[in-house]
């Protein structure tokens, strides 16, 4: 390849968690300029007033720097909580017994009070049950009236109000919550790029969420968190706009044993059907107190990467972290570094066989052979970039699960479509004036491409849009090689 391949730095994205540590608009510009593409918004903790705000103030710090940064919410969906922790923090230990107390307001070291005033009707006597990330781990001894006793399997310090994970089979929570569906219609009229959808176990969850299509409505992420979800993988990516592998509740349900595997599996379901992918959960977790990340930690991310991961994600690291920037900036470095080490040639190879012949529709798999072509022609012709023009997107998500070696341009008139971008592989998101529906059209986004400074005079460039009327369901019908003029 040419000098402008080589000069491709980071393709991976990056979601970074807005928090307590990141709130203020100095610390989310810093993380922005040290690569964050996403900002999410957990939905978990605190006012909906204060999301909103929140979500206003990385708008307009995003515009202060210049770039496109999405917002994802994260709905928090049905999750059972404990009641708040006494005294800042209760440490179990392990072979201890405790009760559980639905209902009760506060979380003491001999009873943990819980939030859902279900819960001693949907567990049974040895269910194991796991608290926050997955450390505390509890085993149902007995129920008795209006509370159970639990033996604590691993100990360890608990504080706040976290998470109590159940078997998902055992609850009866729907997802959806009325409370998940309140809190969306407030970020719709904010509009809002993508959300995040919690405790999912089928596609009907997912269309339950009831918003327009993308790019009318948001890109609905749906969590890949349940054994359920495992289960009905397929027609839950089908359903979705984009998958997040939650690996803390996955771990905590199936075994932290089953979680790379698991990972692999899901990542490549997501490419063979075009959805973008973040991989989630304790991905630097040490550097939430920490300068620099272990080992460990490291490899994983880059793993990440090699499993084709579209986006990784930061949580606590830059929410309540000790330096989010930092943690932004490393997880910038470490997903470069894969990037340049990918297989870019073997993952084509493999995409062959794991892409599935049923996209959807006859303009879907129009699409699908078209990015296909298109990749292999720019390829073969060591083309800069690829410029995809794209109303909704499909055509710039089509093109990226392929990996080219060269940088995708994204353009598109809508500039929700424009955010969403931000979140698949590889991809600059740009702003088109109109649906490129013409020659004409598409060579004066060449040019724009050339004066934006992303290509070059006389570099070849490979185009691809619709040619048909600007519908959301058109299919990418025109490819074209072209030298910069």
């Amino acid at each position: 390849m040419g000098s402008s391949v080589r000069s491709v730095s980071r393709r991976t994205k990056i979601v970074a968690t807005l928090g307590p540590a990141s709130d203020d608009p100095a610390v989310l510009r810093h993380m922005i300029e040290a690569g964050a593409d996403v900002i999410r918004l957990g939905l978990a903790h605190g006012t909906l007033s204060d999301a909103v705000e929140r979500y206003r103030r990385v708008r307009a710090t995003a515009a202060e720097v210049g770039r496109t940064v999405g917002v994802l919410i994260d709905l928090p969906g049905p999750k059972v909580r404990l009641a708040p922790c006494v005294d800042g923090g209760i440490e179990l230990h392990v072979g201890q017994t405790i009760e559980l107390r639905p209902g009760a307001e506060e979380s003491g070291p001999h009873a943990l009070g819980v939030d859902y005033p279900e819960l001693l009707r949907d567990v049974q006597v040895g269910d194991t049950m796991a608290i926050g990330d997955g450390t505390v781990r509890l085993r149902l001894a007995a129920v008795d009236g209006d509370r159970a006793k639990a033996e604590v399997l691993n100990g360890g310090a608990i504080v706040g109000r976290p998470g109590l994970h159940v078997p998902s089979d055992r609850l009866q929570l729907a997802t959806p919550t009325a409370e998940d569906l309140y809190m969306l219609d407030a970020f719709i009229e904010e509009g809002v790029d993508m959300v995040a959808l919690s405790f999912v176990r089928s596609a009907h969850d997912v269309r339950r969420v009831g918003t327009e299509p993308f790019p009318r409505g948001p890109l609905v992420v749906a969590k890949i968190e349940t054994r359920a979800a495992v289960e009905n993988l397929h027609g839950i990516v089908e359903a979705s706009g984009a998958i997040m592998v939650a690996r803390g509740d996955l771990g905590t349900e199936l075994g932290i044993e089953e979680v790379p595997h698991l990972q692999k599996r899901i990542i490549e379901e997501c490419i063979s059907l075009g959805r973008p992918v973040i991989t989630a959960t304790q991905m630097l977790e040490s550097m939430i107190s920490a300068a620099t990340p272990t080992r460990a930690e490291v490899s994983d991310v880059a793993n990440a990467v090699f499993d084709g991961s579209s986006a990784l994600m930061l949580s606590a690291e830059t929410a309540i972290g000790a330096d989010p920037v930092c943690a932004v900036a490393t997880m910038a470095r470490i997903a470069e570094r894969a990037d340049a080490e990918f297989d870019y040639d073997g993952w084509a190879r493999r995409l062959r066989h794991v892409r599935s012949s049923a996209m959807g529709d006859g303009a879907a798999q129009l699409t699908d052979a078209m990015t296909a072509a298109a990749w292999q022609a720019a390829t073969d012709m060591g083309a800069s970039a690829i410029i995809a023009i794209s109303e909704s997107g499909f055509t710039v998500r089509s093109i990226a699960r392929f990996r080219p070696q060269m940088p995708i341009l994204g353009f598109s008139p809508n500039p929700r479509t424009v955010a969403q971008l931000s979140l698949s592989w590889g991809t600059t998101p740009l702003q088109g004036e109109s649906i490129a529906d013409s020659l004409e059209m598409m060579n004066r986004l060449v040019v724009t491409a050339r004066e934006q400074g992303h290509i070059r005079s006389g570099d070849v460039v490979a185009v691809l849009a619709g040619a048909g009327a600007g519908t959301r369901a058109r299919a990418t019908d025109l490819l074209r090689l072209v030298r910069v003029p």
